[in-house]
């Protein structure tokens, strides 16, 4: 097949399983073409079968925004034409959804007919899409795709729950490709954070207000106060000064690191002893999902499909959102009970294996070709 994916290029991970997915499907040998403002942060090198197209966004003087949505449209009816793919895999509702159906009739005028296969992440059902000015869309976006996916069995009942939609959404979970990961633990990278005396906790995200990352620190100095460690933050976005300010005011600014936007955690995850991920939303928890197939346990609240992917009392511990002590207490729990803390870890890397890329790649095969059998059907019926 020639597949076209449209995807956020950031660190965010809606564009890291566009980015992962187009090169596994690239390995089967489907030629892939990835579409996007710039190079997704996962397609750092030349992959056999994959090639990226850039959206290059005209800068008119009457708007105060550039129209980032007119030039995508454009761009996906260029490479449609011109590569003659044969769907379009978008990831997200808004925009890249409606686009794909601006594209689309487009393309139709020209009698090209392609299908739409649309994944939903998170962000833009449970913040983004539930703006009323802008639910309208989303509710059409969705509603106007051939086939409907979505990360997380609680992303799709809270997408139905939602939106009026009338089709039918399929649950085909995040993954993890092992075989792109290297957990080795480099002493001489752990001894850089660490004495040998302290834990080391990691926490990754891109630093938004749904992450409460203050809720990290105040996690991190309750642990602090009982049991030597030292806390990772990796990631940036707008809540680090936030989180930065706090840690200056609370005195933990020795014990917590700032690392900012890193391309590959596999190296940090091999030196952290547990990960905290206190988010007041998760459609999924990809970065939870990281840690644990690096062995690491994880503390995190039990809010969307986090709480399936992080299995309370297994895997690590969970709790309400906001509920700082009990999520505390469960850390200092596990990095002072060695035979406990080595039950979890094994659980937790035995769990992650579970979503191996293997496993959830064919189930994306099978979606484009429902795709491409209501395409054939429609033709047939005309």
């Amino acid at each position: 097949m020639r597949i076209g994916i449209v995807c956020y290029p950031t660190f965010g991970g809606s564009g890291i399983v566009a980015t992962e997915l187009g090169k596994a499907l690239a390995d089967k040998g489907h030629e892939v073409h990835i579409i996007a403002y710039r190079q997704p942060v996962r397609l750092n090198e030349q992959v056999n079968n994959v090639v990226f197209h850039e959206v290059r966004v005209a800068d008119y003087p009457l708007f105060d925004y550039p129209p980032y949505e007119l030039s995508l449209a454009c761009k996906l009816l260029d490479v449609v034409k011109f590569e003659k793919l044969d769907l379009l895999h978008v990831h997200y509702a808004i925009p890249h959804a409606y686009v794909a159906y601006l594209a689309k009739q487009m393309l139709a005028d020209e009698g090209i007919q392609i299908p739409v296969v649309t994944t939903l992440h998170g962000t833009d059902i449970t913040l983004v899409g539930k703006n009323p000015s802008i639910t309208p869309a989303v509710t059409f976006s969705i509603n106007h795709s051939d086939v409907v996916t979505a990360v997380s069995e609680s992303l799709k009942e809270e997408t139905l729950s939602s939106f009026a939609i009338r089709k039918e959404i399929k649950v085909i979970p995040n993954f993890i490709d092992f075989s792109l990961h290297n957990f080795i633990f480099d002493k001489d990278l752990h001894a850089h954070f660490t004495s040998g005396k302290e834990k080391i906790i990691i926490h990754i995200s891109n630093f938004r207000p749904v992450k409460r990352v203050s809720d990290v620190i105040r996690i991190f100095a309750k642990v602090r106060s009982k049991l030597p460690v030292k806390l990772l933050m990796v990631g940036d976005g707008p809540q680090r000064e936030v989180a930065e300010y706090l840690c200056r005011e609370m005195g933990y600014s020795d014990d917590v690191k700032f690392l900012g936007k890193i391309k590959d955690v596999s190296r940090l995850l091999a030196i952290s002893d547990l990960f905290l991920l206190p988010s007041e939303k998760e459609s999924f928890g990809l970065v939870a999902l990281e840690a644990m197939a690096a062995s690491i346990p994880v503390i995190s609240t039990n809010i969307g499909g986090l709480a399936r992917v992080n299995i309370d009392g297994k895997t690590g511990f969970t709790s309400a959102v906001g509920d700082l002590e009990k999520m505390a207490n469960d850390a200092i729990s596990l990095l002072s009970n060695d035979e406990l803390y080595h039950s979890f870890s094994s659980n937790a890397n035995q769990v992650a294996k579970e979503y191996d890329l293997p496993k959830v790649l064919p189930l994306y095969e099978e979606a484009y070709q429902e795709a491409l059998g209501k395409l054939h059907k429609g033709r047939s019926n005309v």
